[in-house]
């Protein structure tokens, strides 16, 4: 569990548009004052991680199926590129419409996926992750 201090901004990847405004109403109707930025796919995640000049993400939210670098293409390129001092301080959350089975065990043998979602999410289930995850009182 992290601590409040921590938790001041969201990283979407979904390469789905809707999904990702959506999303973004959900965590703002928590009045918690995040930050919530999104990109279209895994490599625009890794790029938006390692740039210098942006705020570093506490939770990532990453889907699974997109175009250019999927879900499990991103966590390679996390796994490979991304320092272990940044890692420390992210959050992953795997978020997939998909009920395979084999995403969710692979999810969890994952050393740096914190947590498995289903879609479609909701404000309560970001209510839930956050809580999971960050260190705060009821929200």
């Amino acid at each position: 569990m992290r601590n409040l201090e921590r938790l001041n901004s969201i990283l979407l990847i979904d390469d789905d548009e809707i999904n990702n405004i959506l999303h973004s109403v959900f965590i703002n109707k928590l009045d918690l004052d995040l930050q919530v930025n999104t990109v279209l796919n895994g490599q625009e995640g890794i790029d938006f991680i390692m740039g210098k000049d942006l705020e570093l993400p506490c939770m990532v939210m990453l889907d699974l199926k997109m175009p250019i670098m999927d879900g499990w293409e991103f966590m390679k390129a996390y796994e490979e590129s991304v320092p272990k001092e940044l890692k420390e301080q992210i959050t992953i959350v795997l978020v997939t419409t998909s009920d395979n089975e084999e995403d969710k065990d692979r999810a969890e043998v994952n050393e740096f996926i914190d947590d498995f979602s289903q879609k479609p999410l909701s404000d309560d289930t970001f209510r839930h992750l956050i809580q999971s995850h960050f260190n705060l009182a009821a929200i």
